[in-house]
């Protein structure tokens, strides 16, 4: 395993939507929002976009690496959806940050970030880069239904990035794929074709929630115990469990089964809503900044997404 985590950012919007603010769009309350998902409030961007979070995270962790952004040798970015097709959100978060190596972008939905790590990993165990920049950003709440209560009251806007140099912190990453497009899925729409009917799709994030529950549970257990035991870690050792901030209920369920105490598991929620790919870094940033992690400490991430996707991996900071 190649890589040790030398620097963490984060950047949120300006804009904080609180659930008393969600119900007078929608017919919800306070209550229903926090039993059911353990939110509380979300960012939400307004003039910020998903360009300018990135990079903002990207500039932190760059800083705080004590890293100018011409020694990074690759950027990879994770997203569902930037603001263009092309160019990449990991060119314009190279051009906003003066970087001038490679980049590109990966969509594994919420479990980017995980798959992030794991090709930044594949390049310097190669030795194809020394330093490499990944990002989770994302702005979901442009792609939310706001007449849809069961889906609109679940999602924030924010990036995380990470700073990784050679080092042996990785001790053990796991990726799962398992194609679906019926229980999570974003559409797109398509522009009209003189040679052919185009399929028009809803622009909407959709998703069956108690199946995509059951997977998160089942794949979230059977990823994070498939990489403890690889690394050879067993619970007592691992100060911080960070899951995807999904919902409350799914890493209860994994905190549970695993035997782990409440400290042992992080939860942002309340504050960020589901970020999608951005939620484990700017969770694993927010840990660091109130010295709740300091170096040395092991750490488990583990996510699930749309494709359907999942990956954990165990991390010695």
């Amino acid at each position: 395993m190649g890589f040790q985590i030398v620097g963490t950012g984060r950047a949120v919007p300006e804009h904080i939507l609180t659930n008393e603010e969600v119900s007078k769009l929608v017919d919800t309350t306070d209550e229903w929002i926090t039993v059911r998902t353990g939110i509380k409030s979300r960012f939400v961007s307004t003039h910020e976009t998903i360009t300018d979070l990135a990079s903002q995270a990207a500039v932190k962790a760059l800083q705080k690496a004590g890293i100018d952004a011409k020694e990074l040798d690759l950027i990879v970015c994770s997203t569902v959806m930037a603001e263009h097709a092309s160019p990449s959100l990991s060119c314009m978060v190279q051009k906003e940050i003066g970087a001038t190596c490679p980049a590109f972008d990966i969509n594994a939905a919420c479990s980017g970030f995980v798959y992030g790590l794991d090709i930044a990993d594949a390049y310097i165990t190669t030795g194809k880069a020394e330093t490499v920049l990944v990002v989770g950003a994302e702005v979901m709440t442009r792609h939310v239904d706001w007449t849809d209560r069961a889906s609109c009251v679940l999602f924030g806007d924010g990036a995380g990035a990470v700073i990784l140099k050679k080092g042996d912190g990785l001790k053990a990453i796991r990726l799962t794929a398992k194609g679906d497009d019926k229980l999570l899925t974003i559409g797109s729409t398509f522009c009209k074709s003189p040679f052919g009917k185009q399929p028009v799709l809803d622009p909407h994030f959709k998703m069956n929630g108690t199946e995509v529950f059951k997977f998160a549970v089942g794949a979230g257990l059977k990823d994070v115990k498939t990489v403890m035991k690889e690394a050879g870690v067993t619970s007592d050792e691992v100060k911080m469990v960070i899951p995807h901030q999904a919902n409350l209920r799914i890493f209860q369920a994994i905190k549970e089964k695993l035997g782990l105490s409440d400290d042992q598991v992080a939860s942002g929620i309340d504050h960020y809503g589901n970020t999608s790919s951005a939620s484990i870094p700017l969770m694993l940033d927010e840990l660091i900044e109130a010295g709740r992690l300091v170096p040395g400490d092991i750490i488990v991430m583990t996510a699930f997404g749309g494709g359907l996707t999942s990956g954990a991996c165990v991390i010695k900071l």
